[in-house]
């Protein structure tokens, strides 16, 4: 069996009109968190820009939520801009549908394969794992890896997963020889 890993190489830009320039895209940028406690309350948003017109933006985290009911360490991680707390931030599909955005993956993740082995034996099971939640159609994914067309991995790939519907959790796929499929 083949394993293969799809990480991201990047934090994915944002699907997020702008108010200014009307563009559809922003970034986190270098990941910033915007802090403001008023009394016993506590706002968090992280903040975004447009890529366009450089306008930054903010995110709703935290809504007046009570200082106490926050993690401290979660809360360390705001005041410090604490990367791996901006990018599982940004991923949680709650502030996604929260804030009205999408997120845009382009150039945003590379495939880890093991190099090719000129011994391959037909049928080939391969497993695909997630280290982020990259939403990927498995027969593209399938096909610009192996170089076959969709319609080639369609009819010679088995799966237990929709090879046309997008996913980001881990699956396995059966790869036919060209002898199996047309003999």
């Amino acid at each position: 069996m083949l394993s293969w890993t799809v990480r991201r190489t990047r934090l994915p830009l944002l699907s997020l009109r702008c108010l200014d320039c009307r563009s559809e895209s922003a970034t986190t940028g270098e990941g910033r968190f915007r802090v403001n406690a008023n009394g016993k309350l506590l706002d968090v948003w992280l903040l975004v820009r447009c890529v366009s017109c450089d306008r930054t933006s903010k995110l709703t985290v935290h809504e007046r939520t009570p200082v106490r009911s926050v993690d401290p360490a979660r809360l360390d991680g705001f005041h410090t801009n604490d990367p791996d707390l901006v990018a599982a931030t940004l991923l949680d599909p709650l502030l996604a549908r929260r804030n009205r955005f999408a997120l845009d993956w382009r150039d945003a993740w590379r495939l880890d394969t093991p190099p090719a082995r000129p011994d391959v034996t037909w049928p080939v099971q391969v497993e695909v794992t997630f280290a982020d939640p990259v939403p990927v159609r498995p027969d593209r994914l399938i096909a610009e890896h192996l170089g076959l067309t969709r319609s080639e991995v369609l009819h010679r790939v088995k799966s237990d997963v929709s090879l046309r519907r997008p996913t980001s959790t881990g699956f396995t796929f059966l790869v036919m020889g060209e002898a199996a499929v047309h003999g």
